[in-house]
């Protein structure tokens, strides 16, 4: 029990530290009165689905080892997020996620988590390729022909997988037999992975369009398809920078404020973005999450049929 207090109660001082203590935040917000109860509202409803379908993808992923419901769903996806707040790049997700199951289960479930996460990058990638792509070519930022501005992102994206791979593996890989991990990833259902890409493209789109509704609500005049490449560009290469995930919003922030530079946006408008959208897709569903660690137990360990 003293575990899961430390652990929410550490949650919540990184929240308050992040978010109340920045006076500065505070005021820009207050003055550009952008919490009013119509832009509050939308913004919840876009973090509510990013999350709904966060959930529904961690779900189905599970199903092919083990039937779970939806509630059961949310209080690992919330649970987990609330304990790997202050973790190295969210690797506390694996463990957390991973002692809601018996032990015989856990080292799957740890590589169910990898798939997960692999997938929502991919989409990152993918996506960030293009953006990064049509953004360099837009602003000129490399002096180079088309050729060499796509091979350059082509290697960058390669990069980019490598190291969130290597980053997030390394940490279990001694754990877990190679020869297994293959035959576990290749005995795994395509169709199971084909509805996790889906939903990972799905949560993409919602929390991308969050950006740049909130971008609107700055008085930023931009269209979608002009701000997209910066946003898709933004993520791709947060991405690939370690950090705390505490501090995720710092990084994003500073690779946001170069992007954003070239566009012309002031960087206390980009900055505020950025803690908004750690705020609506994090903060807040950290504290929800604190709820399930308090009342977590830990599972029974039946024989395996």
């Amino acid at each position: 029990m003293l575990i899961k207090i430390s652990i929410v109660l550490i949650a919540f001082y990184f929240i308050y530290q992040k978010l109340i203590n920045n006076t500065d935040f505070i005021d820009f917000l207050t003055q550009k009165k952008t919490f009013s109860f119509k832009n509050m509202l939308f913004l919840l409803l876009l973090s509510g689905f990013n999350w709904y379908f966060e959930i529904i993808k961690w779900q189905t992923l599970v199903t092919p080892l083990k039937r779970i419901g939806v509630m059961e769903s949310v209080e690992q996806s919330l649970g987990a997020l609330t304990a790997s707040l202050f973790t190295p790049n969210r690797i506390g997700e694996y463990g957390a996620k991973a002692i809601y199951y018996p032990k015989a289960y856990r080292k799957h479930i740890v590589l169910i988590n990898l798939i997960s996460n692999l997938l929502q990058q991919s989409i990152t990638v993918i996506l960030g390729v293009l953006g990064l792509s049509l953004f360099i070519l837009k602003y000129h930022i490399v002096a180079f022909n088309m050729k060499w501005v796509l091979w350059l992102i082509i290697i960058l994206a390669i990069l980019v997988l490598a190291v969130i791979l290597l980053r997030k593996s390394k940490y279990f890989i001694k754990w877990i037999y190679f020869e297994k991990i293959k035959t576990f990833l290749l005995t795994y259902p395509k169709k199971t992975i084909a509805y996790g890409l889906g939903f990972s493209l799905l949560r993409y789109l919602l929390f991308s369009f969050q950006f740049y509704y909130l971008l609107t609500i700055f008085g930023i005049e931009i269209s979608y398809l002009e701000a997209m490449p910066a946003i898709t560009s933004m993520y791709i290469l947060a991405s690939a920078i370690p950090s705390i995930f505490i501090f995720d919003a710092v990084v994003k922030g500073s690779v946001a404020v170069f992007l954003f530079a070239f566009i012309g946006v002031n960087s206390i408008t980009i900055l505020s973005i950025v803690g908004i959208m750690w705020l609506f897709n994090f903060a807040l569903p950290s504290i929800i999450g604190s709820y399930f660690v308090l009342k977590f137990k830990f599972p029974k360990d039946p024989i395996l049929s």
